[in-house]
């Protein structure tokens, strides 16, 4: 075995107070990619021989279906193996270099993978993984044998996360391309929900580009905020902007079978339109764009203010104010949660209450030892990334998944589906051990994932607060002091919170015509 020391990443700070961070970085970070890094500082693969027999390699997600509540969350290595990597990071570790290993072939990956998420990784997984994780820029299955011609132009159609991603990726292939946005700025979903509290509910090391990582993520689920500014930056890193049009919006796209080519109209802010002509059209426009206002009798007529939480207006000012939220999504537990040491009073008015986990993640800061080793320990980023996917995405498909011979007996869908529901029931009786009248109203009345489940923010908690209100119901009318619930309670009120999401859409704002002028909206006509 090798036991030589090594150094990780030149650097401009001070040689002790490098030689700090890096201890305070070993003592705090996840110890699986530390285990991995080390394996890469030193190019010795025989460190996975050594601690592989110490793991319990289990079936990926298995404690889910049997239902099985693990006392130690999935991937999580025994105390005595996480103090023995430390203690050997502490040995040859030292602040400055390289790494020996590289990116490893298909054969030493999958044995480092299955060490790394202690859990069996099939061979099928490998590509897929080298490139989510950020190893590999791309895994190609088909060899690329020519050039794009000039000719061959592309219309990539919005500039949120997936926009941005094409824009790049079209770039790096030789496409000449034009991003056209609706919006004045990139970002989406991002640049649209600016409401109080507004996050993402995907860990931010994995809903990032595996190509553009962040080892500066503040929370281990980013706000709205920081994501947007991640996202801008990363259109200026990659100088995409020049080929976006802003405030401009796709009103067709019509295929021309003669020519080969579609014709693409947009409008500018201006009222301005113009016909644009491209080999291929990439739709970036996600579902959920549209703000969904119910159709309340009075809304026209409320004196205060009303606010979408899509429309946010930023110059809202909610101190000492009468709220009322309509709706218990994950944006209305957001919002709750995050105003509700502003205002006077907070009412919430609830028509169908989800599921709500815990999730200490969603509000914990990552430390800074950990962003360090994300920074400078060689490939940790890149295998802590792997484990935030591979915990967090189709692993988790047993969840929801029906078990047919189980839920003919049980409320749930499965023994996966169970442990959900047992989670979320601890969790809100927990919060509420003096309250079953908030505990009945805050109770679905169906299966956990038939809705999204929600993290909780600090949505309960919030709850229990002398000033908060919860109504089981929602609007039937809105008066100019306040709001008339179904139940045919009045709540006074100085502003009213629409958290009520968003109609689904997707390219439906669009006239699609292609082959034989057979329109998108005929093909797609009933679901």
């Amino acid at each position: 075995m090798m036991t030589e020391t090594i150094s990780l990443g030149s650097s401009a700070e001070d040689l002790e107070d490098r030689e700090s961070r890096l201890h305070a970085a070993i003592d705090v970070c996840d110890p699986a990619p530390l285990l991995m890094s080390l394996v890469h500082a030193t190019g010795d693969t025989t460190l996975l021989d050594e601690f592989a027999p110490r793991l319990t390699i289990s079936e990926p997600g298995n404690h889910y279906r049997t239902g099985t509540r693990p006392t130690t969350p999935p991937g999580q290595y025994p105390d005595d193996v996480v103090a023995d990597i430390r203690a050997r990071a502490h040995e040859l570790l030292t602040p400055d270099a390289d790494d020996r290993l590289g990116v490893p072939d298909p054969e030493l990956f999958l044995r480092m993978a299955t060490v790394a998420t202690s859990e069996r990784v099939d061979e099928e997984f490998v590509p897929i993984l080298r490139e989510q994780a950020g190893f590999v820029l791309s895994e190609r299955c088909v060899p690329v044998t020519r050039k794009p011609t000039p000719e061959f132009s592309v219309i990539v159609i919005g500039a949120g996360i997936v926009g941005i991603n094409a824009a790049i990726k079209l770039g790096e292939a030789g496409f000449t391309y034009r991003v056209f946005e609706a919006r004045d700025e990139i970002g989406g979903t991002w640049s649209r929900n600016t409401y109080p509290g507004a996050a993402v509910d995907t860990p931010s090391h994995y809903y990032s580009y595996s190509f553009e990582l962040n080892p500066g993520w503040s929370k281990y689920y980013p706000t709205g905020t920081e994501y947007q500014k991640y996202l801008k930056g990363v259109v200026d890193t990659y100088g995409i902007a020049e080929n976006i049009s802003f405030r401009t919006r796709v009103q067709s796209a019509r295929w021309l079978d003669d020519q080969h080519v579609w014709e693409v109209t947009v409008e500018s802010a201006d009222g301005t339109r113009e016909v644009h002509r491209a080999k291929a059209v990439v739709t970036a426009l996600g579902m959920l764009n549209s703000p969904n206002i119910p159709d309340v009798e009075g809304m026209h007529t409320f004196g205060g203010t009303i606010v979408h939480t899509a429309e946010w207006d930023e110059n809202l000012d909610l101190t000492g104010k009468r709220v009322v939220v309509l709706g218990t999504g994950c944006t209305s537990v957001q919002v709750v949660a995050s105003i509700v040491d502003r205002v006077e009073s907070l009412d919430v008015v609830v028509r169908s209450p989800h599921w709500i986990v815990p999730e200490k993640a969603v509000v914990n800061e990552v430390p800074d030892g950990e962003k360090w080793a994300l920074a400078h320990l060689p490939r940790y980023h890149e295998w802590f990334r792997l484990r935030s996917y591979w915990f967090a995405s189709d692993n988790l498909y047993v969840m929801p998944r029906i078990d047919p011979e189980w839920a003919k007996t049980h409320f749930s869908a499965s023994p996966a589906n169970e442990m959900v529901l047992q989670t979320a029931l601890n969790h809100l009786h927990a919060n509420f051990p003096d309250r079953p009248d908030l505990v009945e109203k805050l109770t679905p009345d169906f299966r956990p994932y038939s809705k999204r489940i929600i993290k909780d923010p600090g949505f309960y908690a919030a709850l229990t607060r002398d000033h908060v209100t919860l109504h089981r119901a929602s609007f039937r009318e809105v008066t100019p002091e306040g709001v008339i619930t179904t139940e045919g309670e009045f709540v006074p009120a100085d502003v009213i919170v629409l958290a009520t999401g968003f109609k689904l859409e997707f390219t439906t704002s669009i006239d699609v015509v292609g082959t034989g002028g057979r329109t998108l909206a005929e093909q797609w006509k009933g679901g």
